[in-house]
């Protein structure tokens, strides 16, 4: 008989690979029942990453949601497992380390059995901290790979990482593969390494489904030694997200290896209960453009995930573009060919900013620096005119360090700005913030929680956890449903209803204003060009001078104010949104030369 591969089920990557929301704690509970008589997961990812966040963005406590959505496969002796972000733990930004060692505490106490760690850079000092505190919590550590295909991220490479990472005291690796674009012959080979070198350490292979490759790397990892796969479920499963457990199954099965066999009556109860929670509400926030493949994603290395902002991204500045072209006597570019354009120039962009894994903040950077050099080049400006301050935070080592070398032409507009860089440990420019967090709450009366667990969401989540407190976000939450149902009309659909931008004619300011760039809503809410002020006519005059990188306005979104960012410097020449205004993402809201 052969050996056996056991299967994780990625409850909580499917929802966020999918959309915005993940299911309630009512609806969560209901379908633990039927993952649990499945009959084939020894493990359930259950929370962890946007897990907690957006359960605060829809007005639920996610301490609660933890708890009782991790107690049912506990008594079923099933592992749940979490993901976490190195340094920057359950967010985008960097966490003090109190707050982070206060995490792992917090999660093991409510139930989460395995904490999986990753740094988006492969900077194994980022992660040092999260395999310590973890074991201290009494967790087991699995330190992650993020994996991507470059020349830079050979065996060699990741092995070099691993060493670290078993040095420290982790128990198991995991690779994630973000983007599905890790090659299943290399993959197979890494996990052989491990497996030869490190006898005792656990393998787990997370591979998305975008451009096709992981279902393949499955079969190899496994042939070389791997112990765990992870896997989704219809209706969310393929796509953006990850293969399903069923083809998973069967292709291990016919290759010889000992597999738990699935209770098909309770895999059609989970599908069925996963299509009403898309049916209830969370369907208005999927897009349905994650339900498709695409093997363009595998020159570029994005994630699938990417593909509905970028494009809205890319839609914003088609006009401004196309206008550029215009004026030096060029065929205007169709949406179309700028996305060839974009992946091709992410192609470029990549390499010469280091090669970091495309994996969440770093594949925003690449990407945005990308688009700014297409609009750069329309203008016959040199690439690179334009890079916004967090991809510099990442040029100068201040996330941690980069798996390849800068080109010379980063290097050297680092030092015609004055710019240094930073080679220390990133963890050492974040100080303690708990005893600030525990004033905070004493001054507000509020609890501490159990175990610590409020005073935790307080430290991790701020502005989120206040809007939760005051009811704010559950008011949001349920307007911003009400408004989608109208729009949608009844029944509800599963697919997201699609919001129109205004229907104003872009190329009269284009036309108007030769070499103007736009300034995009970051999400959809009530613009706000200045903040209490009650005027809605008000809006920056012309003139108004903008630096790239820093807010010119902000929009109020259902869990706080987004800030306004132009992408470049210049002065306002156009400004088609007024203060008050109700704006969707990615709508042009002014221009800028």
């Amino acid at each position: 008989m052969g050996r056996e591969i056991k299967f994780s089920l990625v409850y909580r990557d499917m929802w966020q690979s999918s959309g915005k929301y993940q299911p309630r704690a009512d609806q969560l509970v209901r379908v633990a029942p039927a993952i649990i008589d499945m009959g084939c997961f020894d493990r359930v990812e259950t929370n962890g990453g946007a897990f907690e966040q957006v359960n605060l963005l829809y007005g639920e406590n996610p301490n609660r949601s933890v708890r009782v959505w991790t107690a049912p496969f506990h008594k079923a002796g099933i592992q749940t497992h979490m993901l976490e972000r190195g340094l920057n733990a359950l967010r985008m930004n960097p966490v003090p380390a109190d707050v982070r060692e206060l995490m792992f505490k917090v999660k093991k106490a409510q139930g989460t059995d395995i904490a999986r760690s990753f740094c988006g850079l492969n900077d194994h000092r980022n992660l040092k901290l999260s395999v310590e505190y973890a074991k201290k919590a009494g967790m087991i550590s699995q330190a992650a790979l993020s994996i991507t295909h470059s020349p830079v991220h050979t065996v060699q490479y990741y092995m070099d990482v691993v060493k670290h990472l078993v040095d420290y005291g982790t128990d198991e690796i995991c690779l994630k593969d973000m983007a599905g674009v890790g090659r299943p012959s290399v993959l197979g080979e890494l996990v052989k390494e491990i497996k030869a070198k490190y006898p005792h350490i656990k393998v787990q292979y997370h591979g998305h489904s975008g451009p096709g490759f992981s279902t393949a790397s499955m079969l190899e990892v496994a042939r070389a030694g791997a112990d765990y796969l992870d896997v989704a479920v219809e209706p969310l499963s393929w796509g953006k997200v990850h293969p399903d457990v069923i083809t998973i199954q069967q292709m291990l099965r016919a290759d010889g290896f000992l597999v738990k066999d699935i209770n098909m009556d309770a895999y059609m109860q989970v599908r069925a209960l996963t299509q009403e929670f898309i049916d209830d509400f969370l369907g208005y926030w999927i897009n349905p453009s994650n339900a498709k493949m695409t093997s363009l994603l595998v020159g570029c290395g994005l994630p699938g995930g990417m593909m509905g902002s970028m494009m809205a991204d890319l839609k914003g500045f088609q006009a401004a573009i196309n206008a550029a072209e215009r004026a030096s006597g060029k065929p205007e570019s169709n949406i179309d060919s700028l996305m060839v354009q974009l992946f091709s120039e992410v192609e470029y962009v990549w390499p010469r900013l280091g090669y970091p894994p495309l994996v969440t903040p770093f594949s925003q950077y690449v990407k945005n620096t990308a688009l700014m050099n297409l609009f750069a080049k329309a203008q016959g400006k040199p690439r690179f005119s334009t890079i916004d301050k967090d991809t510099w935070g990442m040029i100068l080592g201040r996330m941690g360090r980069l798996p390849g070398p800068l080109a010379p032409e980063i290097v050297e507009l680092a030092k015609e700005k004055g710019f240094e860089f930073y080679t220390g440990n990133p963890q050492d420019e974040y100080p303690d913030e708990l005893p600030k967090f525990r004033a905070m709450m004493k001054e507000e009366g509020w609890d501490f929680g159990q175990d610590d667990e409020e005073l935790f969401e307080m430290a991790m989540h701020e502005r989120q956890y206040r809007d939760y407190r005051s009811g704010i976000a559950k008011e949001r939450f349920e307007h911003d449903l009400e408004e989608l149902k109208a729009k949608a009309g009844a029944p509800i659909v599963v697919k997201r209803p699609v919001v129109e931008m205004p229907a104003y004619n872009i190329e009269q300011y284009t036309d108007k204003y030769p070499g103007a760039f736009p300034i995009q809503a970051p999400a959809g809410g009530k613009l706000l060009w200045e903040i209490d002020v009650v005027d809605v006519s008000r809006a920056p005059v012309a003139g108004t001078p903008v630096s790239a990188g820093k807010p010119c306005g902000y929009v109020q979104t259902r869990y706080g104010l987004e800030p306004i960012l132009s992408a470049a410097d210049g002065r306002i020449v156009a400004v088609p949104a007024a203060q008050g205004k109700d704006v969707v993402k990615g709508e042009i809201i002014a221009f800028a030369q």
